[in-house]
């Protein structure tokens, strides 16, 4: 049965559009059958689907499953959770692939498909061959499969409270944006040492009390109150499916990734010393330096939480970290993106500090001057090109550039970024000084180039 997709869905990490206009359950059955056709191609017999909690995944998921059955495989339904949950589950089972239902941090008419394939990140050219496949009715046509309800939740959670090991109790308040972390996060908040407050842990795909992305302040201002008026050591926020954490301290303040991997770095290479950690190439420098004050050996890498995942399989890496809140553990853990596993790292942290508490140590992090990251509209046929533009006019003056993802430009005052996004129309970029006029001097450095490649910033 042959089946086309609408462009715009398949994208660079997963799968994502609008639901009853760029994507239908139509698309969830044939990417069952393109996907379950590719794993028994290559020998495969096993894959986990799970879904979140959005309104429209469990039609989704259920489409999905037919799909992998025409195609004979055997499949696992873990039900709905996180997406974390469903990587554990492909772990544990060893299952040959796993598919999730899932629209992360969207809107709530927006869902879509994250997946792995033999324990690794399924995406770019691999997503495109999807597509192919699916159009040429690749897959369906065997039997022999069936599909059996295998709850994980359980399991889940005492992986996730065994790796806890704090000190002394602290009082933590958690915020799971009514997304699919919900109901992990209160079950694991009953087996934890402390007070545990919770707020939004019903999951709810209309997304009542704010949008569940911790990367936007607006949307963390609910727990920042709850953290201030209940004098509590530190709050934890999810996104909607679970692999991306926020945190903030007991003023209220906002860790960024950067900031929580500065302080996560700290256990991880004393256990492990002049262990390897990765950073996207939007974090701060401070990272990279402290890493190496640690005696790590920081790495800059590409931005994208699958990008970073295979670089951390390839190079034995026990910590990776994005800006955006994916956080990657192997240090005691599988490598991959979870955030529920982040917290419970985090809150073990902070309660081991024995004469500090979250404040001090923000207060003793470097105080730098940056940009939040800088969103400029640039259509998809044209932002990379821009980016080559720069970076041909950089080389030319002799500018100091690293051009890992983009162009990442060094000069006395600190260092801005430009780079395209693989998923939006848009450019990306981000400066950071260690004074407000050496911000703007870069802020101007960085326009100067926009406007010479036609756009106006």
């Amino acid at each position: 049965m042959t089946h086309l997709f609408h462009p715009s869905i398949l994208r660079e990490y997963d799968i994502r559009g609008i639901v009853g206009e760029t994507l239908s359950t139509a698309d969830a059955e044939a990417i069952g059958r393109a996907f379950g056709g590719l794993v028994i191609g290559q020998g495969g017999k096993l894959v986990c689907v799970g879904y979140d909690g959005r309104l429209s995944s469990p039609e989704l998921e259920g489409s999905l499953v037919a799909g992998l059955l025409s195609t004979g495989l055997t499949v696992h339904r873990v039900g709905r959770g996180p997406t974390p949950m469903l990587y554990y589950a492909t772990h544990v089972m060893q299952a040959d692939g796993g598919i999730m239902v899932t629209g992360s941090h969207n809107p709530p008419d927006h869902n879509g498909f994250k997946m792995v394939l033999h324990g690794k990140p399924f995406f770019a050219e691999q997503i495109q061959e999807l597509g192919r496949l699916a159009a040429r009715g690749a897959g369906a046509g065997r039997s022999g499969g069936g599909a059996v309800d295998t709850p994980v939740m359980d399991d889940y959670v005492r992986r996730l409270a065994a790796d806890y090991h704090g000190r002394r109790p602290l009082t933590v308040v958690w915020d799971a944006g009514n997304g699919a972390t919900g109901e992990v996060m209160s079950r694991l908040a009953d087996v934890l040492p402390g007070t545990h407050l919770l707020l939004n842990a019903e999951i709810d795909g209309t997304f009542p009390a704010h949008h569940p992305d911790p990367t936007e302040p607006e949307n963390l201002v609910q727990l920042i109150d709850a953290v201030v008026q209940h004098r509590a050591d530190l709050g934890i926020a999810f996104d909607g499916d679970g692999d991306r954490i926020g945190v903030v301290d007991p003023k209220g303040r906002v860790l960024w990734g950067d900031q929580m991997m500065m302080l996560l770095a700290e256990e991880v290479l004393a256990a492990q010393p002049g262990a390897m950690v990765l950073a996207d190439v939007k974090a701060s420098q401070a990272l990279f330096d402290h890493i190496a004050a640690l005696g790590g050996r920081p790495v800059m890498c590409r931005t994208g939480h699958s990008l970073i995942k295979t670089r951390m399989a390839e190079t034995g890496a026990p910590l990776a970290g994005e800006m955006s809140g994916h956080l990657f553990f192997a240090d005691r853990y599988y490598g991959f993106d979870d955030a529920l596993y982040a917290a419970v790292r985090f809150i073990s942290l902070v309660a081991n500090w024995p004469d500090t508490d979250l404040a001090e140590r923000y207060d003793r992090l470097p105080r730098l001057h940056n940009t939040p990251e800088l969103r400029i509209p640039c259509a998809d046929d044209r932002k990379f090109a821009v980016v080559a533009e720069v970076k041909t006019r950089l080389a030319a003056a002799g500018a100091e550039v690293c051009a890992v993802d983009g162009v990442r430009v060094g000069t006395a005052d600190g260092w801005w970024l430009l780079r395209a996004s693989n998923t939006q129309a848009v450019l990306v970029a981000r400066c950071e000084s260690g004074t407000p006029d050496g911000l703007q001097r870069l802020r101007r450095i960085l326009s100067e180039q926009l406007a010479a490649s036609g756009l106006d910033y």
